[in-house]
Order: structure tokens, then C-alpha cells, then sequence
């Protein structure tokens, strides 16, 4: 596939600064300060919301853009704590996005991985983001991802609001899956999944069932997409 010049030099910038190791866990900052994985409280700030444990979760929504009949498919195992996911998300993503996903070339999923790198908000913040494209569909959810990367590092109910009504979603329930983390199951099968084809760190980009080896850089994604068209 012939790409822009503008996105080759994206990826050949992002390749020349970013690392292939990722994040491997262990950390434990959450920008409150505990870290110490106890039950998240959120406070709903602005949003005044009255939280009430979500009942309907669907725990088989599985976040997909592109073609669905793609026959080339892509697997992006994240965590939404780990920094490195943030800067695939916000700085990499875009560019593989316009390239395969917008022209249809790939199928894209996303899988969630929660090492966690923050116990505090791993599971949380992932179980937003699936509420949303839940409710919403497939664009709100990577909306969402995408808004909800920008306040990593200070995570808390009205950035998780802010992000959910930057995709266009409810806030208060966006809060909601949030404080009760209603879609830990869904994460958690995720995570095995992931462990059963050797995922150890994130984020781990798959093409066909095969990880890219080189890392996360849009440069090394786009060089295994192609190889598999």
C-alpha cells in the first residue's frame, strides 16, 4: 500500500524516540497519591452524579473499527495506566488509523491488558471506556480511549466525565462503570487471552496473530500490516 509522505515521516519520528519494552507493571503512582489497589471512590465533581451499580453491562462488547471482513486483523493489547500506551494511543494510533483502518485495509481491536501499572485505575478506566462503546458504539469508545489518555496521570470521576462526553456519552454513567468497575470480568479474559499468546507487556500489537516485534512505533506497525496485505 502506498502511503502519504506525511505519515512515513510520522512513523520514522515516532520509531526514532520510542522504545520497544513498554510497560511491564510494577508501578503504583495514581496521581492521588494511595496506590495501594483499594477500592476506587470517585468523586463525580461537576457532574453531581448519583451513582448506582450498572446492571446491564454486555461483557462480550469487543471495541472494532475498520472492516469488519478485513482479512488482515489487528490486535492492540493496552492498559489504560501504562505510559507507553498513552503515547501509542495519542502520537502512533492516528497515523495507522488513516492509513488501514480508515481505508478499510484492516479489522482493529482493541483488547484490554491491566498489568495494571496502577492498580487504582486500571481496571476502572477500562471499564468506562467499555461502557461507553457499549452504549455508544465502536467510534465513542476510541474517542473516549483517546480523551481518557490525556488525563492519565490524574484520573478521577470528572476527567473520566469529560472524557465520556468528549465521545459523545453519558458522564454520570460513564462514572458509574468506573466506581464499580463493572466490566473487570470482560478486562480480565482479555488479560488471559493476551498471557496465552504471550503478551507480557503493553502495549503488544498483534497483525495476524503475530506480535510486532519491533515495538509500538506507527513505523514498525505499518511495516507488519504491510507484509500481511
Amino acid at each position: 500500500m502506498e502511503h502519504t509522505r506525511r505519515s512515513l515521516l510520522a512513523g520514522a519520528a515516532a520509531a526514532g524516540v520510542v522504545g520497544a519494552a513498554g510497560c511491564l507493571g510494577g508501578g503504583s503512582g495514581d496521581g492521588n497519591g494511595d496506590g495501594n489497589g483499594a477500592e476506587t471512590q470517585l468523586d463525580t465533581g461537576e457532574y453531581d452524579c448519583d451513582l448506582e451499580e450498572p446492571t446491564d453491562a454486555d461483557l462480550d462488547y469487543r471495541p472494532v473499527i475498520g472492516d469488519p471482513e478485513a482479512d488482515v486483523v489487528v490486535r492492540a493489547f493496552e492498559d489504560f495506566t501504562c505510559g507507553h500506551c498513552a503515547t501509542y494511543k495519542l502520537d502512533h494510533f492516528p497515523t495507522i488509523r488513516e492509513e488501514y483502518i480508515d481505508t478499510g485495509a484492516v479489522r482493529y481491536e482493541h483488547w484490554d491488558f491491566p498489568i495494571p501499572v496502577n492498580e487504582t485505575w486500571a481496571v476502572p478506566v477500562a471499564s468506562a471506556a467499555r461502557g461507553v462503546g457499549a452504549r455508544e458504539g465502536d467510534e465513542a469508545f476510541f474517542e473516549f480511549a483517546s480523551a481518557a489518555y490525556e488525563s492519565q496521570g490524574s484520573y478521577g470521576g470528572e476527567a473520566i466525565g469529560a472524557a465520556a462526553e468528549a465521545a459523545g456519552a453519558d458522564p454520570c454513567a460513564a462514572i458509574a462503570d468506573a466506581q464499580f468497575a463493572a466490566y473487570e470480568e470482560a478486562s480480565m479474559s482479555d488479560r488471559s487471552e493476551g498471557e496465552s499468546m504471550g503478551v507480557s507487556g503493553t502495549p503488544t500489537i498483534f497483525v495476524d496473530g503475530s506480535p510486532v516485534e519491533e515495538g509500538y512505533a506507527a513505523e514498525s506497525v505499518m511495516a507488519a500490516i504491510d507484509e500481511a496485505l
